[in-house]
């Protein structure tokens, strides 16, 4: 650990903090429909779309209609993937030849971007055509993020609203997004990583001579476009198998800094966007306040562990901290800061591989996605996991203190209450439910590289990650194959939709309620021992959860390093 290493953490929340108000009142506009300085330019293009697809943007929607058409949406996406995936032989843009994508991977690729999950169980430059780059991948990287900030709006409606049946209008809210948010931020931030050197051409590859005299084929393709996306979405999946390790993908530590303040922006800025829609801005510098928090203690335990090294390595004489699999040009406190940032959103994009980080280095990025990634979280999906706390939060305190359960001025009652503890539970019922099916299963089994507590820490990490729609894996993991593209499919799509349902029941009936002002009776929720009260919460049922599964891999391998076990 060094100073300079502490200097960038510090560097880094502070420009997080900084752009929370400007990003979230953003953000605000476009949930509201208001005019901005884009609307000039583009309001003709929404204009068009409306008309072309006959939607009616003022025609507004329930919780059950709002849900219906987000997943009739995302269905046919999927199905659009899937058949550019299997196909890809005959269409354009193919300059490798590369022949069409195996049934079981098209099927899990196609699921992961229609998720926000971005798992990638391939290698991209040997397995994926420019076109099902550009047309299947970049454009679900569009279209899964809207998704969720429109969800996030739907959720923010219904504490904001009183005595309404409706959340919004999904066609609206994505194009919205998707025309005055993602395209207009993608599109600069592209043109910034072109101007550091990143490609953005249909050339498939070009031949270079090495100092040796050798010739070495270098892969190219239109990365900037798919990279700016990947972070600004929280989507993770990149062009190349190294993903944010490659030059090509993350080619300097200005950038680096860059693609992690682009992973926080829209989820940090989605709380202060909440705190503004409920009319009370302390509410949601409350909510950023418990997620900085997090934030905070999970950065300084992993550079804490990245930092101090492996014991093993030491006695035999290779002093330092642990940069077995991180790039040189980030080192380890950047590695390990974007670790924690990636894991805490939902964005999987990695510039180190947390296969080579130490036991409790590791187990940190893991425990972030365990606990639904709320730590700023994914494109929308952050705002409202920390959302469903919350309620229970509010529950739970009313339980202890004799208070009324209130947030915001809407009562917390049985429903709510029921519909939070059921969308939070169906992550560790569906995690710990998939990595004992396949820690039992010969084909389960196969996929794994070391053995001991990491190699069920590899199998533990991939169902996480699937679950949680993050990406990232434990890359010792042999994951293509029809075992595991066929379960973490399944994972990745009940990881998603079966947080959302039960959410957006919860918003619906929020909409529905009176505004009930606050009175001596009430639960205050904005200050500090109502954060305290939060993180304690989320780091309870967390560890409650996830504790015995981490004894036996993490936990058990840190033990077995400091004992010089080796396996």
């Amino acid at each position: 650990m060094t100073i300079q290493g502490w200097l960038l953490i510090l560097v880094f929340t502070a420009l997080v903090i900084a752009m929370v108000k400007p990003v979230g009142t953003g953000l605000f506009a476009v949930m509201e429909g208001r005019r901005t300085f884009l609307h000039f330019a583009l309001s003709p293009v929404e204009r068009a779309v409306y008309a072309v697809s006959g939607v009616k943007p003022d025609v507004e929607q329930n919780w059950r209609r709002y849900g219906i058409h987000m997943l009739l949406f995302n269905v046919a996406g999927l199905l659009l993937t899937y058949a550019i995936l299997r196909l890809q032989n005959f269409l354009p843009l193919n300059p490798l030849g590369l022949p069409g994508v195996p049934d079981h991977l098209a099927w899990n690729t196609a699921i992961s971007f229609a998720t926000n999950t971005n798992w990638q169980s391939y290698s991209g430059e040997s397995t994926m055509s420019q076109f099902s780059q550009m047309v299947g991948l970049t454009l679900h990287n569009f279209t899964s993020a809207a998704t969720g900030i429109a969800l996030a709006f739907a959720f923010i409606r219904g504490f904001a609203r009183k005595e309404a049946g409706e959340l919004g209008n999904f066609w609206a809210d994505v194009t919205r997004v998707t025309l005055y948010l993602l395209l207009p931020g993608c599109i600069l931030y592209a043109v910034v990583l072109m101007a550091s050197g990143v490609p953005q051409t249909f050339d498939g590859s070009v031949v270079a001579t090495t100092l040796e005299g050798a010739k070495q084929t270098i892969i190219l393709g239109p990365v900037a476009s798919q990279e700016a996306i990947k972070m600004v979405g929280t989507n993770g999946g990149g062009i190349f198998n190294a993903n944010s390790a490659h030059p090509y993908e993350n080619p300097n530590a200005l950038i680096n800094l860059l693609q992690m303040l682009s992973i926080f922006s829209i989820g940090a800025g989605l709380t202060w966007c909440f705190g503004k829609a409920v009319g009370n801005t302390r509410q949601g510098w409350a909510i950023f306040a418990a997620m900085l928090v997090l934030f905070l203690a999970g950065t300084a335990a992993t550079y804490a562990a990245e930092g101090t090294g492996n014991p093993i390595h030491h006695a035999i004489g290779i002093a330092g901290g642990n940069m077995e699999g991180k790039e040189v040009r980030f080192g380890i406190a950047a590695s390990s800061l974007f670790a924690v940032v990636t894991t805490d959103a939902s964005c999987g994009a990695v510039n180190a591989m947390h296969d080579s980080f130490t036991a409790l280095g590791g187990m940190i990025p893991l425990f972030n996605i365990q606990l639904g990634e709320i730590i700023f979280g994914g494109v929308g999906s952050g705002l409202y996991g920390m959302l469903l706390y919350v309620i229970l939060g509010v529950f739970i305190a009313g339980l202890m203190v004799g208070r009324t359960p209130e947030y915001v001025g809407k009562k917390i009652e049985g429903r709510e209450v029921k519909l939070a503890v059921l969308a939070i539970a169906v992550l560790p019922l569906i995690i710990l439910g998939c990595t004992g099916i396949a820690v039992v299963s010969k084909d389960g089994l196969a996929g794994i590289a070391n053995q001991g507590p990491h190699g069920y820490s590899e199998i533990l990490y991939a169902f996480t990650s699937a679950v949680g729609n993050n990406g990232s894996a434990f890359a010792g993991l042999t994951a293509n194959t029809p075992f595991y593209d066929g379960l973490l499919g399944v994972a990745m799509w009940l990881g998603r939709f079966f947080v959302i349902v039960p959410m957006l029941a919860i918003a619906g009936s929020l909409a529905a309620k009176r505004v009930v002002p606050a009175s001596s009776g009430s639960f205050p929720t904005s200050g500090p021992l109502w954060i305290a009260l939060l993180i304690g919460i989320i780091l309870i049922l967390g560890g409650l959860t996830f504790l015995p599964s981490l004894a036996l891999g993490p936990i058990a391998e840190h033990v077995a390093m400091i004992h010089g076990q080796r396996f």
